[in-house]
């Protein structure tokens, strides 16, 4: 009788991890589907600093602040994006600036603080990247 039991429990536990097995599978397939199907478009473009062109590549939607610190492009961002200085002042071909939301009055307020000011002067914490932008050049203004 004893012996019964045990094979009969020793049944469901090959049941039950079977089904785990099954599950971890489903969850990594699912978790890999995602990952496809939800890929994110990388963005090429030029930073140009000290007259030299970095090229540089970042997925949609980060702005031109994160791309230039993780790619060690020098454009600071003493405020880490928060509208409170104008350290990532970059300056805009005008076909992209033109591409571009208006700024904010908060930003046009920082950009009045800014060296080397132009027409197409925009702050990089303000810029996210689209697909629109890929080719662009962001050139870092002299004494930012």
């Amino acid at each position: 009788m004893l012996a019964g039991r045990l094979g009969r429990t020793l049944r469901r536990v090959r049941g039950v991890l079977s089904e785990c097995t099954a599950a971890r599978d489903l969850t990594r397939t699912i978790a890999f589907t995602r990952s496809v199907c939800t890929k994110v478009e990388e963005v090429e473009f030029i930073f140009v600093e000290d007259g030299e062109d970095i090229a540089v590549s970042a997925p949609e939607g980060k702005t031109l602040l994160e791309v230039a610190h993780a790619n060690d492009v020098d454009l600071e961002g003493a405020c880490d994006g928060s509208l409170a200085c104008s350290t990532c002042h970059v300056i805009l071909e005008q076909h992209v600036f033109d591409k571009l939301p208006p700024p904010e009055e908060d930003e046009l307020d920082m950009l009045d603080l800014a060296f080397d000011l132009t027409e197409t002067s925009r702050l990089g914490c303000q810029i996210k990247l689209g697909k629109e932008l890929a080719g662009m050049r962001a050139t870092i203004p002299n004494g930012v």
